[in-house]
């Protein structure tokens, strides 16, 4: 799985900035919606890298 958080947010920001220009208020709340699953991808995958370091560093550690 790939991660697009960044594309979400990208995707999102310029869904809100159309809905806002065009008075679209469904397109602007999927703009929003966009954003928050790509802040919530990033935050997974941030969590994720510091459980891998964290597993890392415990083996590192069994193997002195």
């Amino acid at each position: 799985m790939g991660d697009n958080s960044a594309m979400d947010k990208a995707k999102g920001k310029a869904k809100e900035m159309t809905g806002k220009a065009t008075g679209n208020d469904r397109m602007k709340t999927e703009g929003q919606t966009d954003q928050a699953r790509g802040k919530a991808k990033e935050g997974v995958k941030n969590v994720r890298d510091k459980a891998k370091g964290a597993r890392d560093s415990l083996r590192n550690d069994d193997d002195q």
